[in-house]
């Protein structure tokens, strides 16, 4: 360990938790224009550097500091021998002036004569990058050229004038000015900062340079000194002879880069005396990266980077003896990742094997409580409303899709209406008392599956499906409390990255897969009508013709209208049919309620597929483009980030506008208008008796077995998804709870007779990635950091009431075509796949290694070891999607089960420190 780092143990060390406010650094220049003195702003820093331009009129972009190691070498020497002033007591610039000029006298750095000629020139009045030098007025220059022509005569006396006199020279302002409070750069810098001001001068009456460096004991807003109302807590001057503007320069601008820095300026706060302030220095030494000179362009101004590693590894007593690693060791960051050697997989207390009868569901209660309140007022955000709309969309969607195919399966026992009701109740009593209100139930594949081999199970052995399946549910709702009672959720303890990659990739290629199935199948309803000849347009033409007319031609609708059938219909008066309406007139809807049909090459219109792929398409990359808006260089942040939060909602309207304006017949979202049960022979309620023999109501435990464990792995899978530690969720989650609400659910749907409901990974995540939070107050040239997630029951409650009241929103929402949902469904399935580790692997197979990212696992383990890893999982994906596109999808939790199992195995393929990297250690 250095002696500067043991130093900073003993100052760091007694760390009492008061957060170290942000630094504002502003370094003003003395510039000499006709005999007038006046300090000029000319560079500033919160996080990166800002030059005023050399044309004056504009700020610099912000860049990271490339500072000479000379310069910082010749800071040192000036803190070791100009004067320090630690806990002065300052309330005005006057009078910590005198104190610093005091200090040096006695110190015995400059002579007694040279004092009222120090604090003349530090009393200058200071100009900001605000104030263009256009603007000032005749009295400012009259003022000027009087303090100019006093300076002179001082100098021309060389003889100490009266205190009196002194203070009439200052030409400071007291107090802030207007062009200072009104300031827009206030909203970059956080409220609680302080300023730290740098002056760098060269004047003629200094053999040596004058240097000092001040911490006040309380921060105080010195008047005109700083560019935005800040208050000033530290004071660097330097003054010295004529000759050296580049190095005074360069030494400003390495003490400001250090005031801006983490760990200095802890020291600085912290410091006690002279000494710890150079061993701050030195730490920075040690630190600091040098670019050879002939190897880099110092013209060049390095962008800020989009993440900066955490000054926590540096701040720390323990890491401090790991200081100064370079590059491609364990302590830099690797791909925008924090390189540090991944901990083991830990899910915490959530699944804390408590060994007590409910003890994990009482801990789960015990830790969502005291979050309830929050979770309802922390949803009043502008950011909630983008959210609901896109989840709404996206659940509606989901409900219909999933109605109709149920009601397919179920011969209309089950259909639209229940799915849309049975969404509703699920969703909204789930989100206002399950333990992780960001995750959004739905109907699920497998569940689709067991619905439809269960009543094809009924129909062929006469048994009454419903009242079978209401046992089913109940006994399944015992099953779920057994488990949760048990605390048998403490098994996902067990599943790593491996099976949660594999199971939330296979639901976003489904949902991307179905996204594109749908919209292959408006080929089939809406063929392009490939023997449209343009060159024979004025041969086409479509009739209506009456339905007596056609069956006594024999016609149908695609039948091409030949002369000879046109004689007929003319002479078809003579078939004794009375004309009461001119059919021929008709518009194509009239023609078809009347039953009559449309004969003729035209009737094929030749666009519906074309725009509907146009609307599918054009939904989904508008969406992605301003999803990436807030990252643009146009326009304000505030209006980018709206842009960006609303982006879903945004492209909706959008294309639904442009499906207007075509006003083609393009497949449109089909809502049920009317609130009763699809199937007109069956209630709201199914009653548990009269209909099956005794011994089913015991015998359909097996089957209830069955949907147990796939609620509880789709459940708890999707859990852990929305649960996992990137997502810096703060309130808790509840394993137990989520289960208990759904068994619950599973027994109020089964005797409502509506479908089954449990967490949608896919939709889950989509909300998750709706309700992302990013700090506000970004330095310039800071990337927004991601502070986490809006956790509250809000938003989920409101799609889900939305979703219930859609019967009543039926002619709204028959505007939206089906193919700009499609292209929601596309947005949410590709958008799911973003951050997974298990996708990155994949597309490394395309690259070459020279082009691969920098990610932090391709640092520490072998890229064939990579690949084989990637190869297995690829594998694992392809058996499960085989699986669940056949019959075989009812057995689709255990093959969840059965990925556990494989990677228990990849323990004897690979290494503890390979997994570590790729996976997480088993515990």
């Amino acid at each position: 360990v250095s002696p500067a780092a043991e130093r900073l143990r003993h100052i760091l060390g007694d760390d009492d938790n008061v957060p170290t406010p942000t630094i504002f650094t502003e370094m003003d220049t003395l510039q000499h224009e006709g005999g007038e003195l006046e300090w000029k702003e000319s560079a500033r820093w919160v996080k990166f550097e800002e030059k005023v331009e050399e044309g004056g009129e504009r700020w610099s972009k912000p860049h990271v500091s490339t500072l000479t190691l000379h310069s910082l070498f010749e800071l040192r020497t000036c803190l070791q021998t100009g004067s320090i002033l630690l806990d002065l007591e300052g309330y005005s610039l006057p009078q910590i002036v005198d104190d610093i000029v005091d200090r040096q006298i006695a110190d015995g750095l400059i002579p007694p004569e040279l004092k009222e000629k120090i604090s003349f020139v530090l009393l200058r009045k200071h100009r900001h990058q605000t104030k263009k030098p256009i603007h000032r007025s005749l009295a400012d220059l009259g003022k000027s050229s009087n303090a100019a022509s006093k300076l002179l005569l001082t100098e021309m006396s060389d003889s100490p004038t009266d205190h009196s006199q002194s203070r009439s020279m200052n030409d400071i302002s007291d107090t802030p000015s207007t062009d200072q409070l009104k300031n827009k750069f206030m909203k970059k810098i956080p409220r609680d900062a302080e300023a730290s001001n740098v002056l760098i001068g060269e004047v003629d009456f200094l053999e040596k340079p004058f240097v000092s460096f001040v911490r006040l004991a309380q921060a105080t807003t010195l008047g005109g000194l700083t560019e935005v109302p800040v208050p000033t807590r530290f004071l660097f001057i330097l003054l010295g002879p004529h000759g050296k503007t580049k190095s005074y320069n360069e030494i400003g601008r390495a003490i400001a880069t250090l005031m801006v820095d983490d760990l200095f300026s802890d020291v600085a706060y912290k410091a006690r005396d002279r000494e710890d302030l150079i061993a701050g220095v030195d730490e920075f030494l040690d630190e600091v990266i040098v670019l050879p000179p002939g190897e880099w362009d110092p013209k060049i101004r390095i962008e800020p980077p989009k993440k900066v590693p955490s000054a926590e590894m540096r701040k720390s007593v323990m890491n401090l003896n790991e200081l100064g690693q370079m590059n491609g060791s364990a302590g830099g960051a690797a791909g925008g990742e924090d390189d540090e050697f991944p901990a083991p997989h830990e899910l915490g207390e959530e699944l804390k094997f408590t060994g007590r009868f409910g003890g994990g569901l009482w801990l789960d209660i015990k830790r969502k409580a005291p979050w309830y309140c929050s979770d309802i007022y922390d949803g009043f955000h502008i950011q909630s409303i983008s959210a609901v709309l896109f989840i709404y969309l996206g659940c509606i969607t989901n409900a219909i899709t999933f109605g109709g195919l149920l009601g397919d399966a179920t011969d209309n026992y089950q259909g639209v209406m229940e799915s849309f009701l049975g969404t509703a109740l699920a969703g909204t009593v789930f989100c206002f008392f399950g333990g992780q209100p960001l995750i959004i139930l739905s109907s699920t594949g497998p569940i689709l599956i067991f619905e439809k081999l269960l009543y094809e199970f009924s129909k062929s052995n006469d048994v009454d499906y419903m009242e079978l399946r209401l046992w089913i549910g109940l006994h399944s709702c015992l099953q779920c409390f057994i488990l949760v009672l048990s605390d048998a959720s403490y098994i996902i303890k067990y599943m790593t990255r491996f099976t949660e990659e594999g199971f939330s990739s296979l639901i976003s290629f489904i949902f991307i897969s179905d996204a594109i199935k749908k919209m292959a199948g408006a080929l089939k309803y809406y063929p392009i009508n490939r023997g449209f000849k343009p060159d024979y347009i004025t041969s086409y033409k479509c009739d209506c013709i009456p339905p007596d007319q056609s069956s006594v031609l024999g016609l149908n609708v695609s039948a091409p209208l030949s002369d000879d059938n046109m004689t007929l219909l003319v002479s078809g008066k003579k078939n004794n049919y009375i004309n009461y309406t001119n059919w021929s007139q008709m518009s194509k809807k009239e023609c078809v309620k009347n039953g009559g049909l449309l004969v003729g090459n035209a009737c094929k219109y030749p666009d519906l597929a074309l725009m509907s792929f146009i609307l599918f398409f054009g939904t989904y990359s508008m969406t992605v483009s301003l999803k990436k808006f807030k990252f643009s260089r146009y326009f304000p942040t505030k209006l980018r980030k709206l842009i960006s939060d609303f982006s879903i909602f945004m492209s909706i309207m959008c294309f639904v506008g442009l499906d207007m304006l075509m006003g083609l017949d393009t497949p449109k979202l089909i809502v049920p208008t009317e609130f009763k049960p699809t199937r007109s022979d069956r209630g709201w309620l199914v009653m548990p008796f009269g209909k099956n023999p005794w011994w089913w109501y015991l015998a359909s435990f097996v089957p209830a077995l069955l949907v147990t464990i796939l609620i509880f792995m789709d459940q708890q899978i999707s859990a852990v998804i929305v649960n996992r530690k990137e997502n810096k969720l703060k309130k808790g989650c509840g394993y137990h709870l989520d289960l208990f609400w759904v068994g619950v659910l599973m027994a109020v749907c089964s005797f409502m007779g509506l479908p089954w409901y449990v967490a949608a990974t896919v939709i889950s995540i989509a909300h998750i990635d709706s309700l992302k939070m990013e700090s506000a107050s970004s330095a310039p040239g800071e990337q927004p950091q991601f502070l986490g997630v809006r956790e509250q029951r809000l938003t989920g409650i409101l799609v889900f009431v939305l979703t219930g009241l859609s019967v009543f929103l039926a002619p709204i929402l028959q505007f939206i075509p089906m193919p700009v949902l499609y292209g929601v469904f596309l947005y949410m399935g590709v958008a799911s796949l973003g951050g997974i580790q298990f996708w990155e692997r994949i597309k490394l197979y395309l690259m070459p290694p020279k082009h691969q990212p920098d990610f932090s696992f391709l640092r520490h383990v072998p890229l064939r070891r990579v690949h084989l890893f990637t190869l297995v999982q690829l594998v694992c994906l392809a058996v499960l999607w085989i699986l669940k596109s056949t019959f075989l999808a009812i057995i689709f939790p255990v093959m969840i089960l059965g990925l556990m199992v494989v990677r228990k195995l990849l323990d004897m393929m690979f290494s503890q420190h390979d997994l570590a990297w790729l996976d997480d250690i088993l515990p």
